[in-house]
C-alpha cells in the first residue's frame, strides 16, 4: 500500500521566491533563511518521496472571489506556475498524479468531507516557494521537481475559513486514503503558509515571536490540543494571515501518531524573522 513518511511544515513567503529567482539569496538579508533550509534540501534528496501532496492556499489565481472552494484537490497531470500579475515564476512545470489525486478524492468524499475536484488549474507561490526552498533552484526548461504533486488548496482568504479541528480531521482522513492506495508509493505531506504576519490595516507587519515558537511546540508534541484553538487566537496573535497556519494542521493530522502510531521524530526545526514582514516556520517530522 501507500503510506506517508513524512510531513513538512514551511511559509510561503513570495519575496522568498522573488529572492531565488533574482539570484539574491547570499545577500545578507536573505543568507540567514536560506541557510535553515540548507538541511532540509539533503534531507528531501535523501528522502525523496514518490508524491508530494501540498496543502497551500491560492491567492486569487486559480480562484477569486467569484468562487472559493473551501478545499480543492487537483486532479490533473500538470499545472503551471500562476502568473501572478508580474509574470510567472521561472521554475518548472509542476507534473501531478492523476490516479492517486482522483483515489484520494474518492476515499476522502466517502468520508464525509466535501473537496472541489480541479481538473485544470495554475498554482501560484503558495505552491511553487515550497517546492524551491526543499529542492533549491531548478531551470524551467531543462530541470524538473523531483517528484510529482497533488495540489490541495485550503480557502484561508475569505471568511468563513475551515476550523483548526476540521483541517486536523481532513488529515486524518487524507492519511486513511493514501493508505488504501494499492500501489507501494511513498507519500510526503506538506503544510504550508504562515506564520504570524498581517499584511494590511493597524497592525501591518505584526509578528509575534513568542506565540509562533509556541504554537510549534504544541502543534509537533500535542496536535490534538492545538487543533482546538479558535479562529480568534490566530486572528489576535498572529495576525489576520495567521490564520494559514490551520493548514499545518491537515499535514499533522496525516502523521500516524493522531492513529495511535508512534510519536514521530523531528528530524529538523527552524525559525527566522523577518522575510519581507513575515515570521518564517519550518519543521520535518519523520513518521517512525
Amino acid at each position: 500500500m501507500a503510506r506517508i513518511t513524512a510531513s513538512v511544515y514551511t511559509s510561503h513567503v513570495p519575496a522568498i521566491g522573488v529572492a531565488m529567482d533574482l539570484g539574491k539569496t547570499q545577500e545578507p538579508y536573505w543568507q540567514p533563511l536560506f541557510k535553515g533550509y540548507e538541511f532540509s534540501r539533503q534531507w528531501m534528496r535523501d528522502n525523496r518521496p514518490d508524491v508530494v501532496f501540498l496543502v497551500y492556499n491560492d491567492h486569487a489565481t486559480a480562484f477569486s472571489l467569484d468562487i472559493i472552494p473551501t478545499f480543492a484537490i487537483g486532479t490533473a497531470a500538470e499545472f503551471k506556475p500562476a502568473d501572478e500579475g508580474w509574470g510567472a515564476r521561472p521554475v518548472p512545470v509542476v507534473k501531478g498524479h492523476p490516479e492517486l489525486a482522483s483515489h484520494i478524492a474518492q476515499s476522502v468524499i466517502q468520508q464525509d468531507f466535501d473537496l472541489t475536484i480541479v481538473n485544470k488549474m495554475d498554482v501560484d507561490h503558495g505552491l511553487t516557494v515550497p517546492l524551491s526552498l526543499m529542492c533549491g533552484e531548478r531551470d524551467p526548461v531543462k530541470d524538473a521537481w523531483p517528484c510529482p504533486v497533488i495540489p490541495f488548496a485550503v480557502n484561508v482568504v475569505q471568511y468563513p475559513v475551515p476550523s483548526g479541528n476540521r483541517c486536523f480531521q481532513l488529515g486524518q482522513a487524507i492519511r486513511r486514503a493514501v493508505e488504501s492506495y494499492d500501489q507501494d508509493l511513498k507519500v510526503h505531506i506538506w503544510g504550508t503558509g504562515g506564520m504570524s504576519h498581517q499584511l494590511q490595516g493597524a497592525r501591518a507587519g505584526l509578528i509575534n515571536r513568542d506565540w509562533d515558537n509556541a504554537w510549534l511546540d504544541q502543534m509537533i508534541h500535542d496536535p490534538a490540543a492545538c487543533a482546538q484553538r479558535p479562529h480568534i487566537d490566530y486572528v489576535r496573535e498572529a495576525g489576520s494571515e495567521g490564520i494559514e497556519l490551520v493548514m499545518w494542521l491537515i499535514a499533522r493530522g496525516a502523521m500516524a501518531d493522531t492513529a495511535g502510531g508512534p510519536k514521530p521524530r523531528v528530524a529538523h526545526r527552524f525559525y527566522h524573522v523577518p522575510a519581507s514582514n513575515t515570521a518564517v516556520g519550518h519543521a520535518i517530522l519523520e513518521n517512525t
